[in-house]
C-alpha cells in the first residue's frame, strides 16, 4: 500500500475519531488544547482561539470530502460554542486570543493569526452546513480585520494593540485563509487574495537570495540583530503550495517564485533522515537545529502542488516527504498522536501532544487524496 493511502486510513479510522472524543471536551463545548503522552488530556490548560478554529477547519474539511461525515456537527457545535464566550466579549469586536474551559477569556488581545484561521474555519464550515450564521461571523471578522487590524498597505497588524517585531506568519495564514474563500466562492475573495500575493512579492520576499524573513519592522524591513536574519524552511515550503493554490484556483501563469521558494527549503533538508531543519540564519549557518513535525507536512505540501502541475518526480519526493513524517513523528506517543518536535539525529524530544499539528498532519494527507488519488 502507498504511504499515502496508509496514511489516509489511519486519518480516518483513528486520528479523526479520537480527536473527537478524547480530544473534545464535551462539558466545555470546545476541543482539548493538549494531550499528555499517555493520552489523556490536559483538561486544565488554557484554549487557544486559533487551536479551536483550527479543530473547526479540520472537521469541517473532512465531512466536506467525506473523510468524517459528523464532523460537520461537531465543528458547528464548537463554533458556536466560541462564538458565544470568544467574539466581542468587551463589545470591542473581533475575538479574544484565548479563554478558559470554563468560557472565562484569559486574553483579550485581539490577534491577527487567530483571526485568519477564523476565517479559514468558516470558510469550510460554510461547505459543510451553509448555515447563515457562519457568513454573519465571518462578515463581521472581515470588516473587524478591515477597519482595526489592517495597516495602509493592506497588510495585516500583528492585533490590536499592534506590536513590535511584525511576522510574516500571520500574513502567510491570511493569504491562506483568501484562498479558502476563493474555493468557497464568496465575493471579493480573489481581489484580497491577489492583494496578499503583491504584499509576499513586494515585502516579504527577497528576490535576490530566494528567501523569506520571519521579522520585520513596522516598514518591512527586516528586524535589527539576529532577528532579521532568521528564515524558517518550513515557511519557505507552505509559500510555495499557497502561490501554487492560487495558480490553479485563478488560473494565473506558472510562477518560477514557488519553484525558487521550494529550492530554498530543499537545501535544509537533512541527507540522514529526509527531515527539514527548524530556523536557518540568511548566509547559511543552521539556528535551531530541531525538526518539528510541521515542516515536515509543509515539504510535503510543496511537493504536492509540483506534481499537481506535472513536475518531473515531484510525486515521489512527496512520497518521500510523507514517509519521513510518518518514520519520524506520526503514531505516537499514542497511536492517533504525534511527536511535536525530534533532535538533530531524529530522536524524540519530550513533550505534550499539541492539538494544533492536527490541522497540519490533516491536511497535507487531504492534499496528498487530492492531487496523487490513484496515481501509482
Amino acid at each position: 500500500m502507498s504511504v499515502e493511502r496508509d496514511l489516509a486510513r489511519w486519518m480516518k479510522g483513528t486520528v479523526l475519531p479520537y480527536w473527537a472524543t478524547e480530544g473534545y471536551d464535551a462539558a466545555a463545548g470546545l476541543f482539548q488544547e493538549r494531550l499528555f503522552p499517555d493520552g489523556r488530556p490536559d483538561a486544565g490548560a488554557v484554549r487557544r482561539v486559533r487551536v479551536q478554529a483550527r479543530q473547526i477547519y479540520v472537521y469541517a474539511h473532512a465531512a466536506v470530502i467525506g473523510w468524517y461525515p459528523a464532523g460537520a456537527g461537531l465543528a458547528l457545535r464548537t463554533f458556536d460554542r466560541l462564538v458565544g464566550i470568544a467574539h466581542a466579549p468587551d463589545g470591542q469586536g473581533g475575538f479574544a486570543h484565548s479563554v478558559t474551559p470554563e468560557g472565562q477569556v484569559v486574553s483579550p488581545l485581539r490577534d491577527a493569526y487567530d483571526h485568519a484561521f477564523l476565517v479559514l474555519a468558516c470558510a469550510w464550515l460554510l461547505r459543510a452546513t451553509g448555515e447563515t450564521r457562519i457568513r454573519d461571523v465571518l462578515e463581521a471578522v472581515l470588516g473587524f480585520v478591515d477597519a482595526r487590524m489592517t495597516a495602509a498597505d493592506g497588510s495585516l497588524l500583528e492585533g490590536v494593540p499592534p506590536s513590535l517585531p511584525r511576522r510574516q506568519n500571520p500574513q502567510m495564514h491570511w493569504y491562506e485563509a483568501m484562498l479558502a474563500l476563493m474555493e468557497a466562492g464568496f465575493p471579493g475573495a480573489a481581489e484580497r487574495a491577489a492583494r496578499h500575493r503583491a504584499l509576499f512579492e513586494t515585502r516579504f520576499y527577497d528576490a535576490a537570495t530566494g528567501s523569506l524573513g520571519e521579522y520585520f519592522t513596522d516598514d518591512w524591513a527586516p528586524a535589527p540583530g539576529l532577528d532579521g536574519r532568521i528564515l524558517e524552511p518550513g515557511h519557505h515550503a507552505e509559500w510555495a503550495w499557497l502561490l501554487r493554490r492560487h495558480q490553479a484556483l485563478a488560473g494565473l501563469p506558472h510562477s518560477p517564485v514557488a519553484g525558487d521558494l521550494l529550492a530554498t527549503a530543499m537545501r535544509w533538508v537533512e541527507p540522514e533522515t529526509g527531515l527539514l531543519v527548524d530556523e536557518v540564519l540568511r548566509g547559511g549557518d543552521v539556528h535551531r537545529g530541531t525538526r518539528r513535525t510541521w515542516l515536515q507536512t509543509e515539504l510535503a505540501k510543496a511537493w504536492l502542488s509540483e506534481a499537481e502541475f506535472g513536475s518531473a518526480g515531484a510525486a515521489e519526493q512527496a512520497r518521500r516527504a510523507l514517509a519521513a513524517l510518518d518514520r519520524y513523528f506520526l503514531r505516537r506517543p499514542v497511536e492517533a498522536g504525534w511527536l511535536d518536535r525530534v533532535d538533530e539525529g531524529g530522536r524524540p524530544m519530550p513533550g505534550l501532544v499539541p492539538a494544533s499539528a492536527l490541522y497540519h498532519v490533516f491536511l497535507v494527507l487531504a492534499e496528498a487524496e487530492r492531487v496523487l488519488g490513484g496515481r501509482d
